[in-house]
């Protein structure tokens, strides 16, 4: 049983710093930032790592390995000072190695016959650009690192099944409708991007083919990510706001044309060519003019 100690100010122990790699001077130096702490954990000892690959038939990756023998976890949070509220907004979480735990296959309910996760397998073996899925059965071994505090899991997964191999892992996310969506190669390299997306809301779902909520954009623009994918950063906040346009919406792909208003019936000398001018006519004193009065 793991015991959880205290949270620690980051400023009172340099190897902190270095654990989160300078990020909690930034979160602190940022305006409305408050209660930036880390939950200092032990390092792991090495007969515990040994247990727990014997226990799961899988090699642990090296710089997993490394990883929990610096620290058993990892726990970091930072919070928001809004009209005098605080507001739990960041958090940066890997299991220790007690809850380094596969992911279930079990039941989904306590009911015969009731439904598993492998029964969700669509067999879908990927394409050139995006790996192969991992599968709930036996074809893959899945171990939880993250539940993204209900938003979903972050899973290191051995691709091919027992015994698990330490070259033959990756890091995918699995969101709330149960899709897989790829994040890293390595542990090393999603422990970058956990830091430099501050453990901000949701921010897994940057990697999805439908990214983050409207909600999370606004704290995304507030506080930026320090990442190379600034797409989601240089979106106008216009682009938040669904616009009508009603030309779009009504477009058909076989236009009518709707004929113009004509205007008054010219008489038909008037239509073709110049319209000639009348030559004057001479005066008569016995004609239709208005006779002189004398």
């Amino acid at each position: 049983m793991e015991e959880t100690p205290p949270p620690l100010q980051t400023g009172s122990k340099p190897h902190l710093e270095k654990l989160t790699l300078g990020v909690s001077r930034i979160l602190e130096s940022s305006p409305g930032v408050t209660e930036v702490s880390i939950i200092e954990k032990l390092p792991a000892e090495r007969h515990m790592i040994s247990s727990w690959e014997q226990k799961n038939n899988c090699v642990m990756p090296e710089d997993v390995r490394n990883f929990y023998l610096m620290t058993n976890g990892f726990h970091m949070t930072w919070s928001v000072k809004l009209d005098e509220h605080i507001i739990p907004l960041g958090s940066m979480v890997i299991n220790g190695i007690s809850k380094l735990t596969q992911l279930n296959q079990s039941s989904m309910y306590s009911l015969p016959n009731a439904p598993t996760l492998a029964d969700l397998e669509d067999d879908d073996e990927g394409n050139e650009e995006q790996p192969e899925k991992p599968h709930f059965d036996c074809r893959s071994v899945i171990f939880e690192l993250d539940s993204c505090n209900g938003n979903g899991k972050v899973c290191l997964v051995y691709k091919h099944g027992k015994p698990g191999l330490a070259h033959d892992t990756e890091i995918w996310f699995l969101d709330r409708a149960l899709y897989w969506h790829f994040l890293t190669d390595t542990f090393t390299a999603y422990y970058r991007l956990l830091i430099t997306h501050l453990g901000l809301p949701q921010w897994q779902y940057a990697f999805t083919s439908y990214g983050i909520s409207p909600q999370a954009k606004q704290w995304f623009s507030m506080y930026k990510p320090i990442t190379y994918n600034t797409s989601l950063l240089t979106e106008e906040t216009d682009s938040f706001v669904n616009k009508l346009d009603p030309s779009k919406v009504f477009k058909s792909k076989n236009k009518i044309l709707i004929p113009k208003k004509k205007g008054p019936v010219q008489p038909a000398s008037a239509q073709k060519g110049p319209v000639p001018v009348a030559s004057p006519t001479p005066k008569s004193s016995s004609g239709s003019a208005n006779p002189i009065r004398k």
